[in-house]
């Protein structure tokens, strides 16, 4: 079986846009105010004053919402006619309340942005740990994405791929075709403990693209990751911190260990955006071993201050 590169992928993809922008002075000119934005970090946060007594349906939607129009709106990443993979955590078999997987409403969100902005498909699909039919509709996210007007996809085994990565410590590992065929994949992890590495945000949501052992990773995580997030290229990631995982995780189960935090982040610097995520933790990110690796491999920037995000309060 080939071997191919995401580059490749997205050599191809850029080529027919360039031509349908030519073809669509609408796409032309939202790429040319996409061109001008250049927030690369938006955070939209709850008030505190109403955290504890708001809707968690409305909060989740409405802080999705903001934290994309902070962004410049989702036409600064989605064209008419993509193809868009959005990659949430859905390993567990654990209800939304519990923070193992992505809030479901946050999913939901982003394929009617999507849809919204143009995407011809979007589909939600992940690696889960525990069976994907239990884990998809438990979750809540099968629904979710359903409802907005998204495909649901439940991974096959057969279609992962021996892909060039061309890392440091990867060289060649199966990646999921039908992520590395769309024209935008969007990474949406919760925020969340992890055993092994202490915090998992964005690039430990990145295993959710592959396939083989996965447990081979567990020795060498920090390179591995830095691999796979350099491989992927981010575009933008948005991460979920509507409830945050506090111990016990990835898979967490007890109610104990979650605590309402009421924010959506997205941005374009995937480091940032994990240095950010387990500052919520309460970690200091270059203490976060798999974070500082990446950026010393100038995947991004640990100092997520230093992009001036734009700040958003909502109540």
């Amino acid at each position: 079986m080939p071997r191919p590169d995401r580059r490749d992928f997205l050599r191809t993809t850029a080529l027919a846009g360039s031509a349908a922008l030519l073809a669509d002075p609408i796409s032309l000119v939202r790429a040319a105010l996409a061109a001008e934005t250049s927030t690369s970090l938006s955070i939209a946060r709850w008030s505190e004053a109403t955290l504890s007594t708001a809707d968690l349906t409305t909060m989740a939607t409405r802080l999705t919402e903001a934290a994309i129009e902070s962004m410049g709106g989702m036409t600064r990443f989605v064209s008419k006619g993509d193809v868009v993979w959005i990659k949430p955590n859905i390993g567990w078999n654990r209800r939304p309340e519990l923070a193992a997987n992505t809030n479901p409403d946050v999913v939901g969100t982003l394929v009617r942005l999507c849809r919204e902005a143009g995407a011809k498909t979007v589909k939600v699909g992940d690696h889960s740990c525990h069976p994907a039919k239990q884990a998809y509709r438990t979750s809540g996210i099968a629904a979710a994405a359903e409802a907005a007007g998204g495909q649901v996809v439940y991974l096959d085994k057969r279609r992962y791929v021996d892909t060039k990565l061309h890392g440091q410590r990867l060289d060649t590992w199966p990646v999921y075709a039908e992520i590395m065929e769309a024209d935008l994949v969007i990474n949406v992890p919760v925020v969340k403990h992890h055993g092994l590495t202490g915090a998992s945000v964005a690039m430990k949501n990145y295993m959710g693209v592959i396939g083989g052992q996965r447990n081979a990773w567990h020795q060498n995580m920090s390179p591995c990751l830095a691999d796979i997030t350099r491989f992927m290229k981010p575009q933008i990631t948005v991460i979920d911190a509507v409830r945050v995982l506090t111990a016990h995780g990835p898979q967490g189960g007890d109610p104990g260990d979650v605590q309402l935090r009421g924010v959506v982040a997205a941005g374009t610097d995937i480091v940032a955006l994990d240095a950010f995520g387990v500052s919520l933790l309460g970690h200091e990110p270059q203490e976060v071993e798999t974070i500082k690796a990446a950026a010393d491999r100038g995947l991004g920037t640990l100092d997520f201050q230093s992009l001036a995000p734009v700040e958003s309060t909502l109540s």
